[in-house]
């Protein structure tokens, strides 16, 4: 089994920024997709951004220009730089892995933007 423990969530003023970091532990393989998912309170859970183990990445049109994705991969950590946080960025931010036969799951992290 693969545990993702999540971090950096919080209250933001509009045009903030935040550092979200996932860090995956349990059985040794290798994950070749990380990413992050938000759901907002009556919304589907969405794809904001991921990252494979080569570095390629894929963004949500909403986010692109303001959030980066990185990823240590010695670490099995992702990273999630928020920058020019808006209101409509407020939900659950869960981490996710991806690897053979594995479909992890974080706990999820709330993200606030409000003034």
């Amino acid at each position: 089994q693969v545990q993702l423990v999540e971090s950096g969530g919080g209250l933001v003023q509009p045009g903030g920024s935040l550092r979200l970091s996932c860090a995956a532990s349990g059985r040794r393989i290798s994950i070749r997709v990380m990413g992050w998912y938000r759901q907002a309170p009556g919304k589907q859970r969405e794809l904001v951004a991921a990252i494979t183990s080569i570095g390629s990445t894929n963004y949500a049109d909403s986010v692109k220009g303001r959030f980066t994705i990185s990823r240590d991969n010695a670490k099995n950590t992702v990273y999630l730089q928020m920058n020019s946080l808006k209101p409509e960025d407020t939900a659950v931010y869960y981490c996710n892995a991806k690897a053979l036969l594995v479909d992890a799951w974080g706990q999820g992290t709330l993200v606030t933007v409000s003034s």
